[in-house]
């Protein structure tokens, strides 16, 4: 095992010679004549594990470099034991002030140098131990909650996917669908409205919960979810259902956790009231204006303009000027007013994640 590192600083040659003879058996000794030399040394690489610092030198003496050395991130942590030929209680009061670990008055007794030196680098190694400890900790539960990011992310796309085989024209839907929600939300985030909802970190999870908004489709019959013509009023009934499926098999799944997921609780309100309307118009519930979730209102957005620009096995894929006027004189009926002009200030980038990301039928 390597030797620690004991700088020793004296303006006296004697006193340098005296302890690092008294030292050099059990630690690697440097030695410096003065503060000016000491802090040089201090700063080096690798740093000493501990500096045994004169008090009483020319030039700068050792309370000026005590100080220096703790204004410095490299220094600052290096334990430092004052030497001093001063044994007044009040110069051992300041040597202690500005931030020695210990103070030893000469003459130098051989065994309380050892003794104190040796007790210091204990603590030193002890602290160095638990900071590399904790940055291990630190580092490896940043790990595990990135794997945890990770694992939580595919199971939403697995979910959202498993839907998507029912309706496989749909193709990347789930993507645009996000990033539109995303656009929507960063340029809403501002807005009195919504800046106390809209935060960094619930534009992440509305994000996050995107993707689960049609997973009550599952539930619908291929009879009715693949039909290429008009659904009668009854199968439209049933289609509508879907709102509500994916609602309660969400919470079925929040049930069997300790406590509320955030991202989950998004994921209820997108997938039950995304089809909600401005006016009441919409379904399952009838909610108007500000009783609709927020996040529901922007994925409202979200979802038209996308089901309108993509093909359906009902209908082929509408221009996205079409839709654009759509969604622009839904306004107020349909859609939130604000979030209509949030989609009306963000459509240009609407259109590129629309052209970059078709549906393979289209690409």
């Amino acid at each position: 095992m390597d030797k620690l590192t004991v700088l020793i600083v004296d303006d006296e040659p004697v006193n340098l010679s005296l302890l690092t003879e008294l030292l050099r058996a059990d630690y690697r000794v440097r030695a410096a004549g003065s503060g000016r030399h000491a802090l040089k040394a201090a700063a080096s690489s690798p740093p000493p594990d501990l500096i045994l610092l004169d008090v009483m030198m020319p030039e700068i003496d050792g309370y000026t470099v005590l100080e220096t050395l703790r204004t410095h991130p490299e220094t600052r942590d290096i334990p430092v034991i004052f030497l001093t030929a001063l044994s007044d209680a009040v110069d051992e009061e300041r040597g202690l002030e500005c931030g020695a670990n210990d103070y030893i008055t000469k003459p130098i007794k051989p065994a309380v140098l050892r003794a104190r030196v040796r007790t210091q680098l204990d603590v030193k190694q002890a602290r160095d131990f638990l900071q590399n400890k904790n940055a291990f900790l630190e580092a490896e539960i940043a790990r595990r909650m990135v794997d945890h990011e990770i694992a939580q992310q595919v199971g939403i796309r697995a979910l959202a996917h498993l839907a998507e085989t029912r309706d496989p024209e749909t193709g990347n839907h789930i993507l645009r669908t996000q990033v539109y929600v995303r656009l929507l939300a960063e340029k809403l985030r501002d807005h009195p409205r919504f800046v106390s909802h809209l935060t960094p970190a619930n534009i992440e999870l509305l994000t996050k919960s995107a993707p689960l908004h049609d997973i009550g489709k599952v539930g619908i019959p291929d009879s009715i979810l693949l039909k290429p013509g008009p659904l009668t009023d009854d199968e439209w009934r049933i289609m509508k259902t879907h709102a509500r499926l994916g609602f309660d098999a969400i919470e079925r799944a929040e049930a069997d956790v300790e406590r509320p997921v955030p991202f989950l609780i998004l994921a209820k309100e997108i997938a039950r009231w995304h089809h909600e309307k401005w006016d009441g118009s919409g379904y399952p519930d009838g909610l108007t204006g500000d009783a609709i979730p927020v996040s529901a209102r922007i994925m409202a957005a979200a979802d038209v303009f996308d089901a309108m620009t993509s093909p359906r096995v009902y209908k082929p894929a509408l221009p996205m000027s079409q839709a654009r006027h759509f969604i622009g004189d839904a306004r107020g009926r349909h859609f939130d007013p604000d979030v209509t002009d949030a989609f009306m200030a963000v459509y240009d980038e609407f259109a590129r994640v629309a052209h970059h990301h078709p549906d393979a039928e289209t690409a």
